[in-house]
Order: C-alpha cells, then sequence, then structure tokens
C-alpha cells in the first residue's frame, strides 16, 4: 500500500440538481444548497489543509461487485448515482495515493438502505456508496480488515445486509431505536452471521438521546470494539439526522457532538447519508465534520436553534444508555460460539425475509442461504422475487464468492451456479466472483446475458 504523507483533508462536494425522488421529497435537489452557501461562505476552500477534488463516475463493474440490480443496473440507477458512489471513490484514490490525509464526500443520492439485492428505491438508496467503497478498496488496494462506522439515526440495513456474513468487515451502526423509526431493524441480536459473528454491532437509542448518550457508547463500546478489531481503514457512513432539528427522527445531537465524535472517531473516509434539516443541521455539521477532519478549531460552529433545556437528556434516556452499553460489555467479553456451532449439523445458514421498498412500493421475498468453510467466509446465496404493484416482477438467483474465498469454494459456487441453471426456477441468475473480479448474468433477455 501507498504510503500516505499529506496532512491535507480531501472534499468532494456532489449536490446532484438534476435528482430528486419527487419536487417536494426531503431528498431532493435543494438540500445541500445550504451547505454549499455555508462552506463558501467561511472560506473552507481556501484553507490550506482541504484540498476540493472534482466528481468522477463509478463503473458498473463497481456496482456489481456489490449489487444484484434486478433486471440490471440500468433499471435501478441514474448518473447522479454512478457519480456519487464514484466520488467516494475519487477520494480513495486521492487517500491510497498520498494526496490526502482523511476525505469526506458530501454527496447524493444516499445508499446504506441499498441491499445486495435491488429491486428499487428504499430509504430514498438505490445503490449503496459505502459498501461500493469497501469493495473498491479491496480489490484495487489489497485492504483486508474495515470497518464501518454507521452515524445516521435510521439504521443502516443494507450495508448490514451486505456484509453480514463477512468477517473482515465490521459494521457498527448507532441509530434511534427501530421501534420507533424506519426502517424497523438494528436490533442487538442482528450481530453478524455465522461466519461473523460479532462483526455487526447495532446500538438502538431511544428518541431524545442527546450528545451525552452518543458519548457515552463511543467510549463504552465502538471504541473498545474498534481497538480489539484493529482495522486498517475507517469508513464513517455521515448520516446527519440523529441532530435535534432533524424533521424525520427525534434525537438531540448537537454540531458540536457530531464534530467530537469525528475528531475522536479518526475516519479515514467519510460519506454524507441521511439528514434532511436543509437549514438548520446540514450546514453547521457539514462543517463541523470537515473542520475535524482537517484539525481545525470548530468550537465555534453552531446551530442558531441550540436550546439547552430541550436537549437535555431525560433519566429514562440516561438509563436505557446504560442498559445497552452492560448489554455489549456482557456479549462481548464472553467467548463466542465456534463457527461449526453456529452453522449447525447442516452447514447451512438459512434466513427469511420480508423486505419493503418503501418509496417504490414494492414487497419482496427473500431466502439467503450461507454455506459452511472452515478455511474461508464461504459462498452466500440469495433467492428474491419482488411483488410490484406495477411494471415486471423478476424471481432471481445471486450466488457470491467473497474476495478471499477458498479454491475450494470458488469451485464449488460454479457447480451451484451450473445447477441452479439447470432447474430453470428462477428469471435471473446472478454470479459475483470477487476474486476473479468477474461478474455473470444469465436471463431476462439475450441481449442482457453477459
Amino acid at each position: 500500500m501507498t504510503k500516505r504523507i499529506s496532512s491535507k483533508t480531501g472534499l468532494v462536494f456532489f449536490p446532484a440538481f438534476d435528482w430528486a425522488i419527487s419536487p417536494t421529497h426531503p431528498e431532493r435537489e435543494e438540500r445541500l444548497l445550504y451547505t454549499r452557501d455555508q462552506i463558501f461562505e467561511e472560506g473552507i476552500l481556501d484553507n490550506s489543509k482541504i484540498r476540493e477534488y472534482k466528481t468522477r463516475l463509478a463503473e458498473e463493474k463497481d456496482i456489481q461487485r456489490v449489487h444484484f440490480c434486478v433486471p440490471d443496473i440500468s433499471a435501478q440507477t441514474t448518473m447522479a448515482h454512478f457519480i456519487s458512489a464514484g466520488s467516494t471513490l475519487k477520494l480513495a484514490d486521492a487517500f491510497m495515493a498520498g494526496e490526502i490525509k482523511n476525505g469526506f464526500a458530501i454527496v447524493r443520492p444516499p445508499g446504506h438502505h441499498a441491499m445486495r439485492v435491488v429491486h428499487g428505491n428504499r430509504g430514498f438508496c438505490n445503490i449503496n456508496n459505502e459498501a461500493i467503497l469497501v469493495e473498491y478498496l479491496r480489490k484495487k488496494y489489497g485492504f483486508r480488515k474495515i470497518a464501518i462506522v454507521d452515524t445516521d439515526v435510521h439504521h443502516g440495513d443494507g450495508t448490514q445486509n451486505i456484509f453480514y456474513h463477512d468477517p473482515d468487515v465490521l459494521f457498527i451502526s448507532l441509530h434511534q431505536d427501530g421501534r420507533t423509526l424506519y426502517p424497523g431493524t438494528g436490533f442487538t441480536d442482528e450481530a453478524g452471521g455465522p461466519g461473523a459473528y460479532l462483526k455487526n454491532i447495532n446500538i438502538p437509542l431511544l428518541p431524545g438521546t442527546g450528545d451525552e448518550g452518543l458519548f457515552k457508547v463511543w467510549e463504552e463500546i465502538i471504541k473498545p470494539v474498534l481497538s480489539e478489531f484493529k482495522p486498517e481503514l475507517i469508513i464513517n457512513s455521515a448520516g446527519q439526522d440523529n441532530h435535534f432539528t432533524d424533521p424525520l427522527a427525534n434525537m438531540l445531537v448537537t454540531a458540536q457532538g457530531y464534530a467530537k465524535l469525528t475528531e475522536e472517531l479518526k475516519p479515514d473516509l467519510a460519506v454524507l447519508e441521511g439528514g434532511y434539516a436543509i437549514e438548520t443541521a446540514l450546514p453547521y455539521v457539514n462543517l463541523g465534520i470537515l473542520l475535524a477532519l482537517a484539525g481545525e478549531d470548530y468550537s465555534w460552529v453552531k446551530e442558531p436553534q441550540k436550546q439547552s433545556k430541550v436537549l437535555k437528556q431525560s433519566a429514562d434516556v440516561n438509563k436505557y444508555v446504560d442498559k445497552i452499553v452492560k448489554y455489549w460489555y456482557k456479549e462481548l467479553s464472553q467467548k463466542p460460539p465456534s463457527k461449526e456451532e453456529l452453522y449447525g449439523s447442516t452447514g447451512i445458514y438459512s434466513d427469511e425475509r420480508y423486505i419493503y421498498y418503501d418509496t417504490d412500493s414494492i414487497n419482496e421475498k427473500q431466502h439467503e442461504l450461507a454455506y459452511f468453510c472452515p478455511d474461508c467466509p464461504g459462498i452466500y446465496q440469495v433467492l428474491s422475487q419482488s411483488n410490484k404493484s406495477y411494471g415486471q416482477n423478476y424471481k432471481i438467483d445471486g450466488i457470491t464468492i467473497p474476495i478471499f474465498a477458498c479454491p475450494v469454494c470458488q469451485k464449488k459456487a460454479y457447480d451451484l451456479w451450473e445447477t441452479e441453471k439447470e432447474k430453470g426456477k428462477s428469471d435471473i441468475y446472478y454470479l459475483q466472483d470477487k476474486v476473479k473480479d468477474s461478474y455473470l448474468t444469465v436471463g431476462y433477455c439475450s441481449k442482457k446475458t453477459k
């Protein structure tokens, strides 16, 4: 890997002015206008410690490393998605070239609700920017152990889904409790598949949690877990809707809280996710995070609506935070079951779930299989069928060969691929070979066969 010697912080800014779910939707063009104005007004781009980069496009292969887009990538993406994802890769290249010490991609559309299978838009997301970034870094630069810390108020269910069986990616999500907020997931028992147990750490927090609770879970859970995992790289999925003015959630975090957490976390790369208080939060939180990354003073960055009485955590919230800390302390201090014990006698992990695409009103039924291997993460398979109220429904069969799969599992995956095609029970068959960086699709129509 290239030695990184720069003291600069990289910035890519892509507001996607030509993309919106609807003219009045929270995820629309105006979302980053005030952030842009704040950055210009404060003269941040004249700071010698901050270097701005132009955007670039991701390639189809970058998306294929992560997703099974149904029926194909063109059906699930626009140019804005390619630029948003590609901009994170631009910072990754600058980071590895030693041009910057860290970077912040202030981009949209967001991505952390996009799962491995994509039938449409859910939670404002079609493709997962952070997951695309991780696989790009692993394939191009040889990273193995990467940590993703998701600070969005909504559980990063898409990122969790993509890396649930990957022992080399630690995913930590702190978010408002799924019993009170979309997507209704992210509970403590979602701790990773049998081959990656305790590599998925969810920290659901009660509405009304503020800076105090944020730093309690940082000190008592996140920091020790990162120290134990020893990642080669840390990525911050930087959602900003934990802010006390956000219209879609009920938390009490401040711009100072976000900046201080960034200073403590020291992410190598941060990628913007949610945050829908366009005027009262995003300009200040983005500015605080950027200054914290650059090692500059951020103490003066304060939102105009701050009210100390309103932001005080209740006694119930304090007790609940203590409860979460005690839970994870107990779980992480115990010796975990062996891989063999977790897989059971069959050697195959099986899970069924129903997924709702709130933006596109699609219901998906999904059956996931993970195959045990004593020498590598094993291979996984997903069988999925959509139930659209409009458009064509597809039944798909996707097989994934992880980037660090052993030769035995690589052969097993290709044999399974041939067997599944012979059965002919699905409309589209995908083979995602991350070892060879080769991605095959059969079905849909002949011109789409690759």
